[in-house]
Formats: structure tokens, C-alpha cells, sequence
């Protein structure tokens, strides 16, 4: 369980850095599954598998041809192993107090694989935007990295504070040494700093960032890899609320304005 004061840190600077909550044996399961599934070997297939750049980010950075960051959406549903991770009790209990919720879903997971030397960059975003078919804007996910996700590897870096601004998609750019910038900074709040800080993560150790959260990770120029599952959680007030398209609509089976529910979301908490 997360302390007042971790909870507080959150809700002021969108994000905090939890306990290390997998064994290295643990880690080592995920990361053989991650392999049969990134192959292709399993009977059960996730929603995408893809090179997320192919030669353009979808952040609007330029990418080079062999530049790669390995994208994996609902790898829990080819992976039993991976389900069971989406349903760690510790990492649901405290998501679920960081959602003030007493049920969470899944609302879809993760994986971004950067590769030794060609691993490419994820450009500034927010998620919450590029989720145009739920509401409201108050999912928390869950990363947890598969190898240690450090400055050499390209691990994430944060904005304090900027959960706060409101959707500022298309506003955000990147300066060549990938410091963020805000395109039209009288369109933020006063005092508001576009300041960027690493969000270093050891392995089997769980971060959270709230899904209004400015973040970005550069490329991976080292010899490691850098592995890591993300699981993007819905509180149990979530909405279908559709007003743009996303890969999990097709897995969506309720109306517009009801609860977000069915199988393709399923419950991994109750208080």
C-alpha cells in the first residue's frame, strides 16, 4: 500500500516510483514469454505487434530507417503470464488508491521494446489523448521494466506537474537533445515549467504516471536492452465515449455513455 505522502507526491507531480514487486524469476518468465509472443509463437495474439516508428513517429519526431521501438497492445491477451502481472495484487491495490476507485480494469497494456544501438525514441506526449473513445481523463498506469531502465537505455523522463495543464496533443516538441517544449507556451498555466526529470526504474520495480502526464523516453544508443510492460488501468466510473477511433474498439461492446466493461476489459481489482 502507498503512503499519504507517496499519494500526495502524485497528485502533485503526476507521477511516483513504487517498490521493486517482481523476482528476478518473475522477470525472467515475462521476458521468455515476451519473446514467444514477439515471435509470434503463441496461439493467442495480442492486439498489435509492430515496429511503432516504421520509419515515422507517431509524435512527430524523424526517425531514422533501422530505428526501432518493438510495440506489444494487450499482451496479456496472448500471455497467461502476462494476465497474472496485470493482476498483481500490490500493483492493483495502489493504483486503485492513486484512482480513489474501489474496481479497476484494464483498460489495455504494453510493451515497449527498445533494442541495443537501434532502440529509437518516444517522442513528448500525454496518453489520455490518443485514447479518443473513454472518459474522463483519469486513468494511472503502471510500468514496470523488464530490464533496469536507466539515462544509457532510454528510460522515461517526466514533467512535474503537468497532469495539470489540460490536453496540449500537437503542442508538445523536442529539442535535439530532447528537452520538451511547449509550442504555444501562453497557453499554459502561470509558473507552469516545461522541465524535464529522469524517471529511472530498476528491474521488476513499478512506476506510476497519471495518463495526463507529459513523458518521453530518447533513443537507446547503449548495449542494453530496455524491456518494459505498461498496464494503463481504468477506474470503475470509466466511460465508452467514443469520438475518434483506437485498436481496442473493436473489443468494445457497450453503448455510448455506459460503463466501460466486457471481456476485453476485465476486472483485475475489488476492494
Amino acid at each position: 500500500m502507498l503512503t499519504n505522502e507517496q499519494i500526495e507526491q502524485f497528485d502533485r507531480d503526476g507521477f511516483i516510483k513504487g517498490d521493486v514487486i517482481l523476482s528476478d524469476e518473475e522477470v525472467d518468465r515475462l521476458r521468455e514469454e515476451l519473446d514467444l509472443v514477439m515471435e509470434g509463437k503463441t496461439v493467442k495474439k495480442p492486439v498489435l505487434n509492430r515496429n511503432l516508428l516504421e520509419g515515422k513517429s507517431e509524435y512527430g519526431m524523424e526517425i531514422s530507417a533501422k530505428e526501432t521501438v518493438v510495440q506489444i497492445v494487450n499482451i496479456w491477451m496472448a500471455s497467461d503470464q502476462f494476465f497474472q502481472h496485470a493482476s498483481n495484487r500490490t500493483m492493483c491495490e495502489e493504483v486503485a488508491q492513486l484512482c480513489r476507485t474501489d474496481t479497476l480494469r484494464i483498460w489495455h497494456d504494453q510493451i515497449q521494446y527498445k533494442p541495443p544501438v537501434v532502440g529509437g525514441p518516444t517522442g513528448w506526449h500525454q496518453d489520455f489523448p490518443a485514447w479518443p473513445i473513454i472518459q474522463p481523463a483519469d486513468l494511472v498506469s503502471a510500468w514496470v521494466a523488464l530490464d533496469d531502465a536507466v539515462i544509457e537505455n532510454g528510460c522515461m523522463w517526466m514533467v512535474p506537474g503537468s497532469h495539470k495543464w489540460g490536453n496540449n496533443r500537437g503542442q508538445m516538441g523536442s529539442t535535439p537533445d530532447f528537452k520538451p517544449f511547449h509550442k504555444e507556451p501562453h497557453l499554459l498555466p502561470e509558473g507552469a515549467k516545461v522541465e524535464a526529470v529522469p524517471f529511472e526504474i530498476k528491474k521488476g520495480q513499478v512506476g506510476y504516471h497519471h495518463c495526463m502526464t507529459w513523458h518521453g523516453s530518447p533513443k537507446n544508443l547503449s548495449q542494453m536492452k530496455r524491456r518494459a510492460i505498461a498496464v494503463h488501468y481504468a477506474p470503475g466510473h470509466t466511460r465508452y465515449e467514443p469520438v475518434g477511433k483506437h485498436a481496442m474498439g473493436a473489443h468494445i461492446t457497450v453503448q455510448p455513455g455506459e460503463i466501460l466493461e466486457g471481456d476485453g476489459f476485465p476486472v483485475v481489482y475489488r476492494k
